[in-house]
């Protein structure tokens, strides 16, 4: 038998109880006829309909269907409603939440670590403890850059950065150097290789960045503070600025052509290189062998954007999407890509 934190496995007469444990049945993708839910809940078909509706005040949109029995099934609403997890399924998201959020995987945010933060906040000790046997018997393939991070640092912080709560920390700089920091962190940020804090310094009476790989024994001390106005007003941009070591870090407008439909690009590319869009060729730009081809150049697409990232960085992402492509602009795009070409090209050659 599984358990929702100890409570809906428990058969009981108290009607909180018993509405979390029709939640925990309609949550199952399934229609469920009023009498098997009667069975289930050892009520009246009456008592069914009353704990339905009391459902719907709280914001779950429960459909009913007509019919001799009449059925029940939880559809989608307007809002997110709280969910109901049983061991099982609490366990798994918590595993796959500690996975990306350890190794500063694309598209696993500050919103995924505040998700972790949550729901480790209230799991029971027997559970916290297979999450971490899990996530200790499994080895995940990662960059291999050394940003391999405790999720426990990362929920740390992101519950002081949602409760606005002053952050000490342990830190080891690029040079070695230890330190002590008191901070009022501001954001978490993910650049898809590692994860930033944002923070003000209240010894140094400044803002700073801090890899999270090289904090250590995060602690919440408990006092509150007011958010300080940031410089730049967007963490991602402050962050960019600080790893650049200057102010005016200069910023490149790219457009590129890739050879492949836009979906299965944008399948394989970061989310900060931004999201290509269908771009069909005209007429004028292919011959009449190419189009006795069964127009297969009608796949490709086009990929604009911008970023102050170094362009070595774009460059190589392209070259890892595995399609062909070409560069329209910028000429030090067009330069890198030329010279990574040739200096791969040279590798093969004297393999």
């Amino acid at each position: 038998m599984s358990y929702s934190y100890g409570i809906l496995g428990c058969m009981t007469t108290d009607t909180p109880a018993r509405l979390l444990q029709l939640l925990s049945l309609l949550q199952t993708p399934r229609e469920w006829p009023g009498g098997e839910l009667a069975g289930r809940l050892g009520v009246s078909r009456r008592t069914v309909r009353r704990d339905i509706d009391r459902l719907r005040e709280l914001g779950y949109p429960v459909q009913a269907t007509m019919g001799s029995d009449g059925g029940y099934r939880l559809v989608a609403g307007k809002a997110m409603p709280p969910l109901v997890l049983d061991d099982e399924e609490a366990v798994a998201i918590a595993v796959g939440l500690r996975a990306g959020a350890g190794h500063a995987l694309e598209g696993v945010d500050e919103a995924s670590v505040r998700a972790l933060a949550k729901l480790e906040q209230v799991l029971p000790a027997r559970l916290r403890h297979r999450v971490s046997t899990l996530q200790a018997a499994t080895t995940p393939l990662t960059s291999g850059d050394g940003a391999s991070i405790a999720p426990e640092t990362l929920t740390v912080m992101a519950s002081t950065v949602a409760g606005q709560e002053r952050l000490r920390f342990a830190y080891r700089a690029k040079d070695g150097t230890e330190s002590r920091r008191l901070t009022e962190p501001y954001r978490l940020v993910s650049t898809g290789r590692r994860w930033y804090l944002v923070a003000y310094d209240l010894d140094r009476q400044d803002w700073r960045t801090f890899r999270v790989d090289r904090v250590r024994d995060p602690l919440a001390t408990g006092a509150r503070f007011a958010p300080r106005e940031l410089p730049t007003g967007s963490a991602a941009e402050y962050l960019r600025r600080s790893i650049h070591g200057r102010a005016d870090a200069r910023t490149y407008e790219y457009d590129v052509t890739v050879e492949a439909p836009a979906e299965l690009v944008a399948a394989r590319l970061p989310s900060w290189l931004g999201t290509p869009t269908p771009d069909p060729p005209h007429d004028g730009d292919r011959s009449e062998g190419d189009r006795s081809e069964g127009d297969a150049r009608e796949g490709r697409c086009r990929l604009r954007g911008s970023t102050s990232d170094p362009v070595e960085w774009v460059a190589v992402r392209l070259a890892m999407l595995g399609y062909e492509f070409s560069v329209r602009e910028p000429r030090e795009l067009v330069d890198c890509v030329r010279e990574l070409g040739e200096r791969l090209g040279r590798a093969a050659a004297s393999s």
